[in-house]
């Protein structure tokens, strides 16, 4: 696995609740690069529960969502927006895990409309919520100029 370098952190501007990784109230998601997978690893904190030591499910949406977002930033360099997001929870998260795992992957793109594929696993590795995101890409002159993206690279191909 490879991690893929955030080139927006340390911006001034840059507040992502996902995964600006000074944000004190915000996920802070990392992420890296595993073949046609996107994998974060995240630690659930206790203010992020829903009923007692149990993951909101609105947070582990946001979670998906946010992966998905990495999936185009990585594997499109260009940016987008999520058209459409559906969540099945199959088995509680619990807050008390020392980390859960999330792994991504593009299962179908239509020109400029792609679907990705979510699984979240907690620290047993056992399978609890699934999602799929629509995503609108936009094109990479586009997203450069007016959306400020940045090419998304991994540690490696920055010391090349």
């Amino acid at each position: 696995m490879k991690k893929i370098i955030n080139p927006w952190a340390g911006e001034p501007t840059y507040h992502c609740y996902g995964c600006d990784p000074n944000s004190e109230s915000g996920l802070r998601m990392e992420f890296f690069e595993d073949g046609e997978y996107i994998v974060s690893h995240w630690h659930p904190r206790t203010e992020f529960q829903g009923w007692r030591n149990t993951l909101h499910g609105g947070i582990q949406a946001t979670l998906a969502d946010e992966i998905a977002s990495w999936v185009v930033f990585r594997k499109f360099q260009t940016s987008g927006v999520t058209s459409r997001l559906e969540v099945k929870y199959h088995k509680p998260i619990m807050t008390t895990d020392s980390h859960i795992t999330l792994r991504a992957k593009v299962v179908k793109q239509m020109r400029n409309v792609i679907t990705i594929e979510v699984e979240i696993f907690d620290s047993t590795e056992q399978l609890c919520t699934t999602a799929s995101c629509v995503y609108f890409l936009f094109p990479q002159q586009r997203a450069r100029e007016e959306f400020g993206f940045m090419e998304f690279k991994t540690e490696d191909e920055l010391s090349k």
